[in-house]
């Protein structure tokens, strides 16, 4: 088996080390003999989406993402929808996430008109949710991570959340939801990078882009004796 994985904008959305999340989804489909290959996607390179079977961007500054607009409205943002509602997996992190969505209001009262791949927008305020913080998806896997964003995320039709919230701010601190989730497509404020501290959820990614492409899997475990104890060590530090 093959996976291929297209990694979005790495040298500008890098934010707190979100390209550790492409090492641990290489690690443990090595782990498991299957093979991986990542293309690294930057400002003026085009891609065609029927290539890949994984989809990855990190989050960046506000004006990171300001300068992308015009690339990403160059057919990045066609590949991109023709992604999402193939089926590929997509996973987006903190201003990545934002822009899958219709549009980021600053605190000034700037729009910024995003892809609307995904009906959800973003509004943002001067003060700013930081922090370690966890929350729990609907298989019932918990997920530590760190926040840290002014934009408050609001939800729309025909999408639901990531997660519901354990401790922290999520989306908006409000109304208790963390990220967005449409068929395989993910969206979290979750830096740290999220996938090495949570390897069940790292599983859950390769596993759905295994299925898109090749039907009915089912993963080898692996030893996460230490993955865990790492997991839970955070959760008695900052969560519980």
């Amino acid at each position: 088996m093959m996976i291929k994985i297209a990694h979005l904008y790495p040298d500008m959305l890098n934010l707190y080390g979100d390209r550790g999340n492409i090492i641990a989804l290489t690690q443990r489909m090595r782990a498991r003999g299957i093979d991986v290959s990542v293309d690294q996607i930057t400002m003026g390179k085009s891609f065609n989406t029927d290539d890949y079977d994984i989809l990855f961007v990190g989050g960046g500054q506000d004006f990171e993402q300001d300068v992308l607009l015009d690339d990403l409205k160059k057919g990045k943002d066609i590949e991109i929808k023709r992604a999402i509602e193939s089926g590929k997996v997509f996973l987006a992190i903190c201003g990545g996430y934002q822009m899958l969505g219709k549009y980021y209001k600053t605190y000034d009262g700037k729009m910024l008109e995003y892809m609307g791949a995904l009906d959800f927008y973003t509004e943002g305020k001067e003060e700013r949710m930081i922090g370690n913080y966890a929350f729990k998806t609907k298989e019932g896997i918990e997920i530590v991570g760190f926040e840290n964003h002014s934009g408050r995320t609001y939800l729309g039709k025909g999408v639901e959340p990531l997660g519901t919230m354990i401790k922290g701010y999520g989306n908006n601190g409000e109304d208790g939801t963390e990220g967005v989730r449409y068929k395989n497509t993910f969206g979290t404020y979750s830096h740290g990078p999220i996938l090495p501290k949570n390897s069940k959820f790292t599983d859950l990614l390769i596993e759905l882009a295994l299925k898109n492409k090749y039907g009915d899997v089912e993963l080898t475990p692996l030893d996460d004796t230490l993955e865990q104890k790492a997991q839970q060590q955070v959760m008695n530090l900052y969560i519980k």
